[in-house]
């Protein structure tokens, strides 16, 4: 399935890849090239917004939801549910549970994907 986006958010994707929080480029480190069998993009857009970490073959979006987030919890309703009705999962993490547990979220992640991938 071809997930369309608007492409005036790209310019905005690739500053905030450029600007990474700590949070994000520590998870980055774990889910880049590969490592858990699926192939994830940073600050993707999708739609009218981005999302953090995106599998599209998972159709997966992963929030790192830091301080920001708690000034726009409608915003990011919103938004999970427009996302969510395209077919889109998402999973959230806390900034702080990144940063002080990044092995945890990791393994919370390699468990939603076993639970959540097709058997052959």
């Amino acid at each position: 399935m071809k997930i369309k986006y608007n492409p005036k958010l790209k310019e905005r994707a690739r500053e905030l890849r450029n600007n990474s929080t700590l949070s994000e480029v520590l998870f980055w480190k774990e889910i880049k090239n590969q490592k858990l069998g699926f192939d994830f993009h940073r600050q993707k857009p999708i739609d009218n917004y981005i999302v953090d970490f995106f599998c599209h073959k998972l159709m997966l979006a992963i929030e790192v939801d830091g301080v920001s987030h708690n000034f726009k919890v409608k915003y990011d309703e919103e938004r999970q549910n427009k996302l969510s009705s395209l077919g889109i999962h998402f999973i959230r993490f806390r900034d702080e549970d990144v940063k002080k547990n990044s092995q945890g979220c990791v393994d919370f992640l390699k468990q939603w994907i076993e639970e959540n991938t097709p058997r052959d």
